[in-house]
């Protein structure tokens, strides 16, 4: 039996989603004229699609998982599972208004146009606000609707916020933060379950490793104590004596978020010949 993974065929998700698979150990020859690969080493055969179509492919349970960003899912309602947040593809969906144009709160959008591809999605955050606005839904280059006179305001997805800048418009309001995740049909039976277990426990290893760090450093013998006190390690960090008398290598694991601010301590309570190493799979 193989699991079926539906992907992205082209697209801001496309190159992450292959690339975590790959990262996952699993090869599979690819072709993207082609709309499905088999998996040479995993039970895995892998469907490229259109990220639109994706959930509702998981759901009609022609693909049993599928790689989607949040923003789609959510935006499709379609009854699938959230099995897994992937921490790539990461945007946010935002309102923006002419640059020109003044703006003090979200009541500012009362009875205004606005233009999107996300009707679903900012019809509910603006219910929630209380806010009565006209959407029009198009697809498309929805950035250039204020500038043609089709909308007062948009709601798109923003990454660096250029395209916003090159048309004209300011960021108002974030309705969504969005990232890549991994949805499931919602009637999977147990050996397919068992297959989603190997498959997240390869994901969850990957992710892991790219959020952490393998530390290497030498410290004198009286400073041992303060150091390792320092260095927030899986359980301990590995001492080892070096064969200079009274100094020894200290081995551990840094999250990348906590690491500059760790390593000025450690060179302060005297750390010498500090190595930084990428982890490439970390299994806890």
């Amino acid at each position: 039996m193989k699991l079926k993974i539906a992907i992205q065929k082209s697209g801001r998700l496309s190159e992450d989603s292959l690339g975590l698979l790959k990262e996952c150990g699993i090869t599979f020859n690819n072709s993207m004229n082609k709309l499905k690969a088999e998996a040479k080493n995993f039970p895995l055969e892998v469907f490229f699609l259109r990220d639109d179509d994706i959930p509702q492919y998981v759901e009609d349970g022609v693909a049993d998982i599928g790689i989607v960003g949040e923003n789609v899912m959510l935006e499709k309602n379609k009854a699938v599972n959230v099995i897994d947040k992937l921490g790539f593809g990461k945007c946010r969906l935002s309102i923006a208004i002419p640059k020109e144009k003044k703006y003090k709160s979200i009541k500012d959008l009362s009875g205004k146009k606005i233009a999107t591809s996300y009707s679903e999605i900012l019809k509910s955050f603006l219910k929630k606000n209380k806010v009565k606005a006209e959407i029009h839904e198009i697809s498309g280059s929805v950035e250039i609707a204020p500038g043609i006179g089709l909308a007062d305001a948009i709601c798109d997805l923003v990454s660096s916020g250029s395209t916003l800048f090159t048309n004209g418009l300011k960021e108002v309001e974030v309705v969504l933060k969005s990232e890549a995740v991994l949805i499931a049909n919602k009637n999977l039976d147990k050996e397919k379950n068992k297959i989603i277990e190997k498959l997240l426990f390869r994901i969850q290893s990957v992710r892991k490793a790219s959020k952490n760090k393998y530390i290497l450093l030498n410290a004198p013998n009286e400073n041992l104590k303060k150091i390792c006190s320092i260095l927030p390690g899986m359980k301990s960090p590995t001492i080892l004596p070096l064969a200079e008398k009274g100094w020894s290598s200290v081995h551990s694991v840094l999250k990348e978020d906590d690491f500059w601010e760790i390593i000025e301590k450690l060179k302060e309570n005297g750390a010498q010949g500090i190595l930084v190493v990428p982890i490439e799979k970390m299994i806890v």
